[in-house]
């Protein structure tokens, strides 16, 4: 007959630890942020996140259509005036700075319309 090794008690009971504690430790709430749109400006215009950290950007929009686009980041959201506000989860994955611009065209000002995310460790 075989005899198996057994595990040291201490070491046991870190392994249940770890299986029934770590779930709960990562499972982390997004960050939300709200942020305002209105011609032809974000409220707030620049944001500072942590690489990792979830997020979740609530668009409003107070007059005209709007949305937000970040290429490098691969996220978009719009949003129609009066509805109550457009959400967009993410976790950044890389530091740096990027700039977000309106997605939906709403006048002279567009062009101009950026928000600002600074992704940090």
């Amino acid at each position: 007959m075989k005899m198996r090794p057994r595990l040291p008690k201490s070491v046991a009971a870190m392994f249940l630890a770890a299986l029934f504690i770590a779930p709960s430790m990562q499972a982390q709430s997004p960050r939300r942020i709200e942020i305002t749109a209105k011609r032809f400006d974000f409220t707030p215009g620049e944001i500072t996140l942590k690489k990792g950290e979830p997020v979740v950007l609530m668009l409003k929009s107070t007059d005209v259509p709007h949305g937000v686009r970040f290429k490098e980041l691969g996220i978009e959201t719009k949003i129609s005036k009066g509805k109550d506000s457009s959400e967009l989860a993410f976790t950044p994955n890389k530091t740096g700075t990027f700039v977000g611009h309106c997605a939906v065209f709403c006048g002279s000002g567009h062009g101009k319309m950026a928000l600002t995310i600074h992704v940090v460790d």
